[in-house]
């Protein structure tokens, strides 16, 4: 899987280099007895990665001396996700949370959690090289995104405009599951006709290809 995933990416980008990048990597999870945990028969609509594989990405041979990374990370995984920051060559800086709300703007309470029910996810943000800081609309950004959830696993859309705003280009969306302008996305369903083949959310009323 790794060298097979390795080798995907170096052919894909053949060389090119990224100024920033986002990832939604397939995380996989564990529980005290070893079995897959907590998403359960949700893990079977897509294949997962074991952390080290995903350390293991070359994505250090297409960044740009000076970058930026945007690294989506469950709440339950933060130490995996700093580990995989560092392995990619950057260095963690701040973090912007994604609040999953309800159409009446309160806490959507249906996400998983051992210890707690889970309405966030978290984006980590790390940077390379020297004058790494963001873009001047991103001193006025406030790290919160508040949205509802679409199909499951899918991140908001939000998120483009926010790193577009932030961050300089060129852009690499790692694990994509749509074409977007101006990003160049690597993923098995990095496909501009893409919709879930899984059952989602009763209020999604049809389903958008991601941009």
């Amino acid at each position: 899987m790794e060298h097979e995933a390795n080798e995907n990416l170096r052919t894909f980008l053949d060389g090119q280099k990224f100024k920033t990048i986002m990832a939604d990597p397939p995380w996989r999870f564990t529980n005290r007895t070893g079995k897959v945990a907590p998403e359960h028969k949700r893990l079977a609509r897509y294949p997962t990665m074991k952390l080290d594989d995903i350390c293991a990405l070359p994505v250090e041979e297409h960044l740009e001396d000076t970058a930026h990374c945007y690294l989506w990370v469950p709440n339950a995984l933060l130490p995996d996700g700093l580990r995989v920051l560092k392995e990619w060559g950057f260095t963690y800086k701040s973090n912007i949370i994604w609040h999953k709300i309800r159409k009446d703007g309160g806490s959507d309470g249906r996400g998983v959690g051992f210890y707690f029910r889970n309405v966030t996810e978290v984006i980590l943000f790390g940077v390379r090289g020297k004058n790494a800081r963001t873009l001047a609309p991103g001193r006025s950004q406030v790290n919160l995104i508040a949205s509802r959830k679409r199909e499951h696993s899918r991140k908001p859309d939000e998120q483009y405009d926010l790193i577009e705003s932030c961050s300089p280009g060129p852009f690499l969306e790692l694990f994509g599951r749509g074409i977007r302008d101006d990003w160049t996305v690597w993923g098995n369903q990095a496909d501009a006709d893409y919709k879930p083949t899984w059952k989602t959310y009763s209020y999604n009323s049809e389903l958008e290809a991601a941009e």
